[in-house]
């Protein structure tokens, strides 16, 4: 799968609760060491089927970054901005999950 957004792309983001297909921005939790990621945008797959309160987020491309299979869920807190457009390169809205 290749990535929906690129490094560099400037997108405009809401808060707003999330919902299953969105990227949003999510706080990560720190690594092994113990170091705080930077914030990331994600795909929300859907909730927890094991606890409500926490969300699934998962990367557009498996081959790089970190996801919930690495980190577990994410607390509803740590969804923090839902993203609504591109503005730039390729200005336009998201789209949603893909195929594959």
């Amino acid at each position: 799968m290749a990535p929906t957004l690129r490094d560099g792309d400037l997108v405009l983001v809401r808060r707003r609760p999330p919902r299953a297909g969105a990227l949003a921005v999510v706080r990560l939790p720190p690594d092994a060491d113990g170091m705080p990621r930077p914030l990331a945008i994600k795909r929300v797959t859907g909730r927890d089927p094991g606890d409500p309160q926490r969300w699934w987020v998962e990367r557009d491309n498996p081959r790089e970054g970190v996801d919930s299979w690495l980190v577990g869920s994410l607390a509803t807190a740590d969804i923090l901005a839902v993203a609504v457009l591109r503005l730039w390169p390729r200005p336009g809205r998201l789209p949603g999950p893909p195929a594959g």
